[in-house]
């Protein structure tokens, strides 16, 4: 395949686009806050479920602490009934001694049940501090997270931005090239990342591999027009002034 000097040249100007919008590409994947993004994220869903599961055990436990004073207003209405019977007087002595003693029972049972009632109150004292405790975590890790995606896509608008504006350059570029040489120049790309590179002082500028014996032979020999390609990275190699042959 042939082509002239300048049409080659212009080989390389479409690769020095190619090459910016490949680093634009990777720079967008590979941003350092998608990675603390992520992080961030997973931590906050493990907050969140830590969230869920302290409020879910306030609600249980003030479930059980309503239940209780229930249970605590029940047995002291009953206590209040006894003892009201029992200073009313006259009652046969049998029913006397059965009242004093569900008295007796009642003032244990009473006892007991304020015992429980404290206990739950405490639980639900830490259920509260450790309710705060992680929606406070929760909530920091998220605004964070705010943060970085907000960096994010203000970078991402950047990159874009330098996309959008070389983009029209490479697509111009491309089609004021030969069909057959664009194809070749894509084919080498596709190949080894680079389709045209220069020639500088005998060594490829896109492997950097210094061209010796029959390739060094091969590419001196050649016409000027005639598209040379690198036999280790199979780029195009554009010859110049500067080529050292």
């Amino acid at each position: 395949m042939n082509a002239d000097t300048a049409t080659q040249l212009r080989l390389l100007d479409l690769q020095a686009l190619d090459t910016a919008l490949s680093q634009l590409a990777h720079r967008r994947r590979t941003l350092p806050e998608l990675g603390a993004i992520a992080a961030h994220a997973h931590q906050a869903a493990e907050l969140q479920n830590e969230v869920v599961d302290a409020q879910t055990r306030l609600s249980d436990i003030a479930a059980e602490q309503k239940r209780l004073e229930s249970d605590v207003d029940t047995v002291r209405a009953r206590s209040s009934r006894d003892e009201a019977r029992l200073q009313a007087g006259g009652l046969p002595s049998r029913e006397l001694e059965s009242l004093q003693h569900e008295i007796a029972t009642l003032e244990r049972r009473q006892s007991t049940l304020e015992d429980e009632l404290l206990d739950v109150m405490e639980r639900a004292e830490e259920a509260e501090t450790a309710l705060t405790d992680a929606t406070r975590k929760h909530e920091a890790v998220t605004a964070e997270q705010q943060k970085l995606e907000a960096v994010r896509d203000a970078t991402w608008a950047e990159i874009d931005a330098a996309i959008a504006a070389r983009t029209p350059q490479r697509e111009a570029l491309a089609a004021d090239l030969p069909g057959d040489l664009l194809a070749l120049y894509e084919k080498a790309r596709a190949h080894g990342g680079t389709g045209a590179a220069l020639l500088r002082q005998r060594r490829c500028e896109a492997c950097h591999i210094e061209l010796s014996g029959s390739e060094l032979s091969a590419v001196r020999s050649a016409d000027p027009d005639a598209v040379m390609r690198c036999d280790n990275c199979r780029a195009i190699l554009v010859r110049t002034a500067e080529s050292g042959l």
